[in-house]
């Protein structure tokens, strides 16, 4: 049998009938929904909803430290009351990722080079000869520092007054004879025709053409700290410091050392004493730098790579104090965080480099490519603390010392890290009170109340710390609910539906169903009518 063939204006009402239907069902589903769409962009504003939770605990555990504190402030203001009445009645691990090594003992946080070991550097002057014989011979130790009638006297013109200036201490000359022992100042000692102080600084007497080229010397080497004076009835014994390189003048040439314990640097105050000395290049200033050694102390040059730890950036760090390199903590800490590591430098001079609290359970990885000090050295795993881990279950508490992090948006870059304090007794710096020995009498008590005091003192610090803290983290929190309240009403703006405008819409598909069908109708009967005549 063939197929069922319909008019063109019955297809025609059909599909008319069959697009009515999908819009009335549309419109039905709307109206039950109350929505356009089912689905709208509300990520955002479900993610930061979730951070809602972990701000909400964060004010809780804010809340509850700070209530802590209001506590402790009372029982501590209570002490103090008892005192007074007296007066009156007469991270969750032990130990992170580390490795230390020894800067040596001088080494600080503002000069991670102090405890480093130098060798002496020498400056060697030009050659110098007296002007006093036809065929001048070079100058030695024994050759006189003025132009006197003496045939072995040194080229330079030394006035009296003049002073030289080395590695800040002065250096001055002066006429005459020096004076005699027991006649100085106290501490100051007479050797020849010097007179030294005791601290670097000394007086040369040219004492008529006396003074020579190897007082010029010990001179220079008492101000560098080559040279060492004790002094005994005004009398100074000179010796010279281990290490160190006593000046001398080895064929007409001046021969300086810079000592172990500082750089050496000269100037004049006689813009050609030290040209004519045969010093330097020619200028009233010159300089010459200790050679830092290369044994277990820290070294100019020395290199410290460590690789990338967990989120970190992979550390290239050059030790020195040219451009670009790190010669104190503050540097060190700065190139060092963006690889989630943290140095430190103790009394004796030990730098530790661990992985900060945020990445306590990682471990530093290969130190390959360091150099020196850090050559073959590796870091300790790091060790959990049971306890610390059973607190960190349990919850954060402010006042035990943990830390809270709290994170402020969905990407984790706005954040406020909180650090904890320790508030038990020893933290307090409070001791049980001994029977017979507080409040005996009133020194005794005032003691007591001194502590208590500085107690109170150290409660209401960090309640005002702990007091901002709560402010930024409510204000961030109503900033958090109003964003989302802002995100949920853009996204209602796109998928909410106009119930008004839907009901409308529903009448007028109703409306337009029943004509449809009518017209169906109509077109049946015509075709009914074809049949008749057909018959």
């Amino acid at each position: 049998m063939s197929g069922i063939v319909l008019s063109s204006s019955v297809r025609q009402n059909l599909l008319s009938l069959q697009s009515t239907a999908d819009l009335l069902a549309t419109t039905q589903n709307r109206l039950a929904t109350g929505k356009k769409v089912n689905t709208a962009p509300r990520l955002r504003s479900s993610d930061i909803n979730n951070l809602l939770d972990g701000i909400g605990n964060g004010v809780q555990v804010l809340q509850a430290a700070n209530t802590g504190i209001t506590s402790l402030q009372s029982l501590v203001d209570s002490a103090k009351s008892v005192a007074n009445q007296a007066l009156q009645t007469q991270v969750g691990y032990s130990s992170k990722s580390s490795f230390s090594v020894s800067l040596g003992a001088g080494a600080t946080a503002s000069d991670l080079f102090a405890g480093a070991s130098y060798t002496a550097a020498t400056l060697t002057g030009q050659t110098v000869v007296n002007d006093k014989t036809a065929a001048p011979p070079a100058v030695t130790a024994a050759t006189s520092l003025t132009a006197s009638t003496a045939a072995d006297s040194i080229t330079a013109t030394i006035a009296a007054g003049d002073t030289l200036t080395v590695d800040g201490h002065t250096i001055t000359f002066k006429t005459g004879a020096p004076p005699a022992a027991g006649s100085v100042t106290a501490g100051s000692g007479v050797l020849g025709n010097i007179v030294t102080d005791g601290s670097g600084n000394s007086s040369v007497y040219l004492n008529g053409g006396a003074g020579n080229a190897g007082d010029l010397l010990t001179a220079v080497d008492l101000a560098t700290g080559v040279k060492t004076a004790s002094n005994a009835a005004d009398v100074a014994t000179i010796a010279t410091a281990t290490g160190a390189t006593a000046g001398v003048v080895t064929a007409g040439a001046f021969v300086i050392s810079t000592g172990t314990a500082a750089d050496l640097s000269i100037s004049s105050s006689n813009a050609t004493l030290l040209a004519s000395l045969g010093i330097g290049n020619g200028s009233a200033t010159t300089s010459l730098a200790r050679t830092p050694s290369t044994n277990s102390n820290l070294a100019i040059g020395t290199v410290l790579d460590i690789a990338a730890v967990g989120t970190g950036t992979a550390t290239a760090i050059t030790f020195g104090k040219g451009a670009g390199q790190v010669k104190d903590l503050n540097g060190l800490n700065a190139a060092l965080a963006s690889n989630n590591l943290q140095a430190t430098v103790d009394a004796s001079g030990t730098l530790t480099i661990q992985t900060n609290n945020d990445n306590a359970s990682l471990q530093i990885g290969a130190l390959t490519g360091s150099t020196n000090l850090f050559a073959g050295k590796s870091a300790s795993a790091p060790v959990q603390d049971p306890a610390a881990q059973a607190t960190r279950a349990d919850g954060v508490n402010l006042l035990n010392g943990d830390s809270l992090k709290l994170v402020f948006n969905e990407t984790g870059k706005s954040t406020l890290n909180i650090t904890g304090t320790t508030f038990d007794a020893a933290g307090l710096g409070l001791a049980n009170l001994t029977v017979g020995s507080d409040f005996i009498d009133n020194n005794a008590t005032n003691k007591v109340l001194t502590s208590r005091s500085s107690a109170s003192d150290s409660l209401r610090s960090e309640a005002s710390s702990l007091g901002s803290n709560l402010s930024i983290v409510q204000i961030r929190q109503d900033f958090s609910k109003n964003l989302i309240n802002v995100l949920q009403t853009g996204s209602s703006n796109l998928t909410l539906a106009d119930t008004n405008e839907e009901a409308a819409n529903s009448q007028a598909l109703s409306t337009r169903q029943s004509i449809a069908v009518s017209a169906l109708a109509l077109a049946n009967q015509s075709q009914q009518s074809v049949l008749q005549l057909l018959r």
